[in-house]
């Protein structure tokens, strides 16, 4: 596949695969906390002690995962077997977290909550690593690749998107629904996220097959398997690769937190009983727009006019102005929902060319490991990809446990009745949600300031020198 351009069809299905797969990721990481601590009683640093561990234990299984992935060769190609049995893995266990048992409480509650998510994280790695792994294995440095990371991240952009704008006012639906109307809110909620997420886990299924069946993959791509031990040591010598799994974790811990902690934002705080799930789905839905026409529309169209690094420093600008703007408007005392639009599109806006500068950025540092080590590692690098953006979903879930605890909000959910938060819970919340998103952002970009080289002449001189590398053999 890789003499060839891919086609329209094949392209779509990507598309449609990202969309799948994002569904359920974005189900998972603004979710999960909410679900295990609001509704199910969990204590809320118990749960980020959960979500960090799990991914401390993803640290060795994502780049082993990476290795498996390059070593496989079936006659189905490398990618798709793996992507399909993640998919039904991942989707079974998907269900299963959002469906705890009612009757299970205390410690028990807590061992399924950690053996689920665990779970969830290891057959989620399965389908993720031999995804994005296509990009670069299937596509040249240039445009090609850039618009096929444009293509994945948008369409991935519009499976959060979609996720992000329906969970609430559809688990509202479907637990009326399943639970009855006069059963209570935590038993409606409880039953409509199980039914939601059985939904959620029959369409990433149906997404993944169509993709599988659609992409004709070589049944031998040519990528070498290094050993687990050489796979490390070729990773460190990759410093751009290094610096591109920092400059992640530092990007997505800053947006994690900030999601994890707007429904609160939304239930104790701005909205209060009777106008909080109008007001929060206003706003994912109004976010979700923008990032996803920001990836689709804004990129390209800023593409014609600067390189993809300044598209990024553009980001950081607008997603740092947009931290501030909520902060204001959050401790002004307004109460029109309307407002905070203006943030939302600064922060999603930015959120969506970034993940498509960093999807390039990556693919990049393969043709640069490539050349600098004489290998290349596809699955190795995006297996990191895989790891440290569930890494940051964990630390993100921490963070906002604590904050929870901290502020005193925890307490507010173990309540039968919604109440607003005391104004100094209040107020710790607008600054946590804020400020330290803004600190994240400021060291990421000081960091792609000094660090990162691997500018478009940088690409085209590598690219070059491979060209000769391969005459020359």
């Amino acid at each position: 596949m890789s003499e060839r351009s891919l086609s329209l069809k094949e392209k779509i299905a990507f598309g449609i695969g990202a969309v799948g797969k994002d569904m359920v990721y974005m189900l998972s990481a603004s979710y999960i906390l909410y679900y295990y601590q609001d509704i199910m009683g969990v204590s809320a640093v118990a749960m980020g002690i959960i979500l960090l561990a799990a991914r401390v234990f993803d640290a060795f299984n994502d780049p082993i995962m990476g290795v498996i992935v390059a070593k496989t060769k079936t006659r189905w190609g490398k990618f798709r077997p793996w992507l399909m049995i993640g998919t039904l893995t991942n989707a079974v266990v998907l269900f299963l977290m959002f469906a705890a048992p009612p009757a299970l409480n205390g410690a028990g509650l807590v061992a399924y909550a950690a053996v689920t998510y665990i779970l969830w994280g290891v057959t989620y790695t399965m389908m993720d690593i031999p995804f994005w792994s296509m990009i670069p294995a299937f596509t040249k440095a240039g445009k090609e690749r850039e618009s096929m990371s444009a293509l994945g991240r948008s369409c991935a952009g519009v499976g959060s998107a979609l996720v992000t704008i329906v969970t609430v006012l559809a688990v509202r639906a479907l637990g009326t629904m399943t639970a009855g109307a006069d059963a209570t809110a935590k038993i409606i909620e409880r039953s409509g996220y199980k039914w939601f997420s059985l939904i959620i886990a029959v369409l990433f299924v149906i997404f993944t097959v169509f993709m599988c069946v659609a992409i004709k993959e070589k049944s031998t791509v040519d990528m070498d398997s290094p050993g687990v031990g050489e796979m490390f040591k070729a990773l460190l010598r990759n410093d751009q690769a290094v610096i591109m799994v920092i400059a992640i974790v530092l990007i997505n811990t800053a947006l994690y937190t900030t999601s994890n902690l707007t429904i609160y934002f939304f239930k104790y705080d701005f909205g209060g009983a009777s106008a909080w799930e109008g007001q929060y789905t206003l706003f994912n839905t109004a976010g979700g727009g923008f990032q996803i026409l920001s990836m689709m529309i804004l990129f390209p169209v800023l593409r014609k006019f600067m390189n993809s690094l300044k598209i990024m420093f553009t980001s950081f600008a607008m997603a740092f102005l947009g931290y501030v703007t909520l902060l204001l408007i959050s401790l002004s005392g307004a109460s029109n929902v309307m407002l905070l639009l203006i943030p939302a599109f600064l922060i999603m806006s930015a959120l969506g060319m970034m993940n498509v500068c960093l999807t390039i950025f990556l693919a990049n540092t393969c043709d640069y490991g490539e050349l600098k080590n004489g290998r290349r590692d596809e699955s190795v690098v995006f297996s990191m990809q895989t790891f440290v953006v569930k890494l940051s979903s964990g630390l993100a879930a921490l963070f906002a446990s604590l904050i929870l605890q901290f502020t005193k909000i925890s307490e507010l959910s173990q309540l039968e009745e919604i109440v607003l938060a005391s104004d100094a819970s209040r107020t710790g919340l607008r600054f946590s949600m804020t400020i330290i998103p803004m600190v994240l952002m400021i060291v990421a970009i000081i960091l792609f300031k000094k660090k990162y080289i691997l500018t478009d002449e940088k690409m085209d001189e590598i690219q070059g020198l491979l060209a000769e590398k391969k005459s020359e053999n």
